[in-house]
């Protein structure tokens, strides 16, 4: 039987071989001390050149604590610019926004756009839907404040990586569903990286990835039993906590969604994008051969990595028509 390596990009499986174990997120509080550690050890200097960033506080949701985000704007300056509010990856359990300044930082020197990076609450301190709770408080900050940021508002696209792409694909739903209460927030697109987005996988039977260096099917089982308030699996997950959930998909702004071959989401980011499709929202799906869960951020110079990179771009810029 061939194994996970097997199957990958040669350049991405030669690298993978001098990876150390992802810590196994049965303790998220001490998985996120391991990957702290873990990046002391391998530290990587994002380039920030050309961006300035400014963290604030801002207004959280009604009854909860305010939600810190990171405000990434050209060094240039310019006014009406395309905005997009950005969400970190880690499984909802754990990260921060400065982990994503590198890609957050390319995206903007490239499209030429803004952008916030939302500090959102993790689970399990704070289960869902805590943290998509806070991404709609800082996308409608984002919206009330579009002059004084420099954005135009008709052109404000959300999107995020694994969890935070979960989260991005639970905000379309959440801003569609409130539109009645606040009709401006209309994010005109929605970019899903290996998004995170259904606890059935958790305990789907037959799991293919294993492999403790990536994110595999006992990492995803336990991020979701922090982060639900209900069994995952079970009947009761709400579509804004896991959005492969939702019973309709009608009225969601356009989508793209990239995901690696060798990916425990592949089955779950192949059947939204059918769904979305077949609910009328155009769809573009990537399937990138041999690519793990994070390819191209933990090896963003092998050459998939930049065909990733580079697409996210111009993806961006073909829905912000720039």
């Amino acid at each position: 039987m061939p194994s996970f390596e097997d199957g990958l990009d040669a350049e991405l499986g030669a690298a993978l071989a001098k990876f150390p174990a992802l810590p196994d997120f049965a303790d998220a509080p001490a998985a996120r001390q391991a990957l702290a550690d873990l990046m002391a050890k391998y530290p990587r200097v994002p380039n920030t050149s050309g961006v300035v960033i400014e963290d604030r506080m801002i207004p959280g949701p009604e009854g909860a604590p305010q939600v810190r985000v990171r405000i990434f704007r050209p060094a240039a300056g310019a006014k009406d610019l395309p905005g997009l509010c950005y969400m970190h990856g880690g499984g909802y359990i754990v990260g921060t926004p400065e982990a994503e300044d590198d890609p957050v930082c390319h995206i903007v020197r490239e499209v030429g756009c803004v952008a916030i990076s939302v500090d959102y609450r993790l689970a399990p301190e704070h289960k869902a839907p805590a943290a998509v709770e806070d991404c709609y408080a800082a996308l409608k900050w984002m919206y009330a404040n579009a002059v004084a940021l420099g954005i135009d508002a008709r052109r404000i696209a959300i999107g995020g990586r694994s969890a935070g792409g979960g989260l991005a694909a639970g905000l379309a739903l959440l801003a569609r569903d409130r539109k009645a209460i606040n009709p401006a927030v209309k994010p005109v697109f929605q970019m899903l990286i290996y998004p995170m987005i259904d606890d059935r996988t958790a305990v789907a039977v037959g799991a293919a990835v294993s492999d403790p260096r990536v994110w595999n099917h006992g990492h995803n089982e336990r991020a979701w039993k922090h982060y639900l308030t209900t069994t995952p699996g079970g009947p009761d997950t709400l579509p804004y906590a896991a959005p492969s959930r939702a019973l309709d998909l009608r009225g969601l702004p356009p989508a793209y969604i990239a995901i690696g071959e060798a990916e425990v989401f592949l089955p779950e980011n192949v059947a939204y994008a059918q769904r979305l499709k077949e609910a009328g929202v155009s769809t573009e799906l990537h399937v990138f051969p041999g690519a793990f869960h994070g390819w191209e951020g933990s090896l963003p110079a092998a050459a998939i990595s930049q065909r990733a990179i580079n697409e996210r771009v111009a993806v961006l810029k073909r829905a912000f028509k720039v």
